[in-house]
């Protein structure tokens, strides 16, 4: 008797926590698809079943340019510091030099400092560098808030991979960069996906920067652009939550294509790191 009230009681807080999570996720469904989302006193379940909001969001609002914008900017931050920590993670890993020690310390401090309290400093550096509303520019900040999770996390993987194997590449003849290519980049690929998937998360979602270093609502990321649907006559509801549910898509698809490289890089990471 005391062990099935154990399993009950572990089967109804575990359905606690998934009712508790996935409950978001159905009132933005349930509202996007709710053709009377911005009529007053709706309820959680949708008075019916129309794709009007997604359609109207698509066709009638400017939220498609919003949506190129992001996906540039978190394609251009996945990519650039997915290479420049990979090289850094490389120095650092393979090679002895001044202040090395030093350099990994200021990678593990910059991760504890809070985004929002280097809003204004970077504000003011990328006025002065012409940076501001720029897709470069924001681009170019978030690289630099993903880079020292990303260094630190693939210095494990590159420390992992035995020395013998990069000398093997040398005895038969490899160069260095045939040797990173052929050898050390695919044992480190799993790695490299961890970070990308980190990378793409901030970019994509990211909302306080983007906020700050736009001035046009053309240059708006889709983050941003939910802001168009919160006016002073009112909230467009059921808008607000058709895009809601947009923005999650790419993340999902993203997720699902990396998700079996990504589990094996955890392990490997959890494992040899």
């Amino acid at each position: 008797m005391r062990r099935l009230l154990g399993r009950s009681g572990l089967v109804l807080a575990s359905l606690v926590v998934v009712v508790f999570s996935i409950f978001p996720v159905f009132v933005m469904l349930g509202t996007a698809v709710d053709p009377a989302a911005n009529a007053g006193g709706r309820g959680v379940i949708p008075a019916g079943i129309s794709l009007e909001h997604f359609a109207r969001i698509f066709t009638q609002t400017r939220f498609p340019d919003y949506l190129l914008n992001s996906l540039i900017v978190a394609v251009v931050t996945v990519v650039a510091s997915g290479l420049l920590a990979l090289f850094a993670a490389v120095a650092v890993a393979r090679f002895r030099f001044s202040g090395r020690t030093k350099i990994l310390m200021m990678i593990l401090i910059v991760q504890m400092v809070p985004m929002e309290a280097l809003v204004i400093p970077l504000f003011l550096q990328a006025k002065t560098l012409g940076l501001l509303n720029s897709l470069l520019g924001l681009s170019v900040v978030y690289i630099a808030f993903s880079l020292s999770f990303a260094i630190w996390t693939l210095r494990g993987f590159v420390a992992a991979v035995p020395v013998e194997l990069e000398e093997a590449a040398y005895l038969d003849g490899a160069s260095w960069w045939q040797m990173f290519w052929k050898v050390l980049f695919p044992l480190v690929a799993p790695g490299l996906v961890a970070v990308s998937v980190f990378s793409f998360i901030l970019a994509w979602n990211e909302f306080i920067f983007a906020l700050t270093f736009m001035a046009d609502d053309d240059m708006y990321t889709a983050a941003v652009g939910l802001r168009t649907f919160f006016t002073r006559s009112g909230t467009d509801w059921g808008a607000v939550m058709a895009a809601s549910s947009v923005i999650t898509v790419p993340v999902m698809i993203f997720f699902v294509a990396v998700q079996s490289r990504l589990s094996g890089g955890l392990m490997a990471g959890a494992t040899k790191g």
